[in-house]
């Protein structure tokens, strides 16, 4: 499930995208794709930590686990949700500029079959050229990789933050190796499809927020991705606040050294005391209620 950057060989082939440099309040169609995952990378301690540690094994459906796709191989640690899910990386875990620290990247997507077209064109629409691209996963069972998701960039270079449109292979979701749930109404790619349903036996429900520290660059090459995706974009002083359905994406301008994942907010199975988690260099503030807060340093 790791979230994909083009290799530096695609990125060659990858024509000229037009960057947007005002953002505005209007977004770019109705609703067609939403939040799916983000990844970050960290300080090896603190990946460290969140792999070994014992409390969010308890707070979330947490698996550490590599995988093969793509011509590429990964180790992630992941907490999955109900529909939503977040994968974390040590400095050094990723190939090229994606292995420093305060990498990071979001992937939105759409819940039912033919979302994709509609937001490739709407990136035509808006003057760019986009970038696309079929991810693959071997299952590691001697036969040929398969089909994973197809996947579309607003842009192919980026500081340390970039995006992408995604949407699965019904294939994929259909081969029992994927150990996805059947579909339950015609065209269903969802993301609660494609996630397994064992977050019921933790607090983790879903991320409803998501905050990165980007660079100029990266944030205006991002927001054309969120408005064609149909995201409601709202400019602050410092960035601009994405809504979809239920999460929440902040983007920050920041120079590149203080670039990176910087909070995660949660909705919890139900309400609970409040408790506090030192992870490495990170806080994890669960409850009281229903919800959860993690800060990264």
């Amino acid at each position: 499930m790791r979230s994909f950057r083009p290799l530096p060989l695609l990125i060659a082939l990858a024509t000229t995208v037009a960057v947007l440099t005002a953002p505005t309040a209007q977004a770019g169609g109705a609703v067609t794709a939403f939040y799916n995952h983000a990844y970050g990378v960290l300080d090896k301690p603190t990946a460290d930590a969140i792999e070994n540690s014992a409390y969010l094994r308890e707070f979330a459906n947490f698996e550490v686990r590599t995988t093969t796709g793509g011509g590429q191989t990964w180790k992630g640690r992941y907490l999955k949700g109900r529909e939503t899910y977040v994968e974390l990386f040590a400095v050094g875990d990723l190939p090229g500029q994606d292995a420093e620290k305060g990498s990071a990247a979001l992937a939105i997507s759409t819940d039912r079959q033919g979302g994709y077209p509609k937001i490739v064109e709407r990136l035509r629409r808006a003057g760019i050229d986009p970038f696309e691209y079929q991810q693959t996963r071997d299952f590691g069972d001697g036969t040929p990789p398969i089909p994973w998701f197809d996947a579309v960039f607003a842009a192919t270079e980026y500081d340390a933050f970039g995006g992408w449109a995604m949407e699965y292979e019904p294939s994929y979701l259909d081969d029992p190796r994927s150990k996805t749930e059947p579909a339950q109404y015609e065209g269903d790619l969802s993301r609660e499809r494609y996630l397994p349903d064992a977050y019921r036996d933790h607090l983790m429900r879903d991320i409803t927020g998501i905050t990165f520290a980007v660079t100029s660059r990266d944030l205006d090459q991002t927001v054309p991705l969120l408005r064609a995706g149909g995201f409601k974009i709202r400019t602050t002083p410092t960035g601009i606040i994405a809504q979809s359905d239920f999460t929440t994406v902040r983007l920050d301008r920041a120079e590149r050294p203080q670039a990176g994942l910087k909070q995660l907010q949660f909705r919890l199975n139900h309400p609970t005391p409040r408790h506090i988690e030192h992870i490495g260099t990170s806080t994890l503030t669960v409850g009281p209620g229903p919800r959860a807060e993690w800060n990264f340093s």
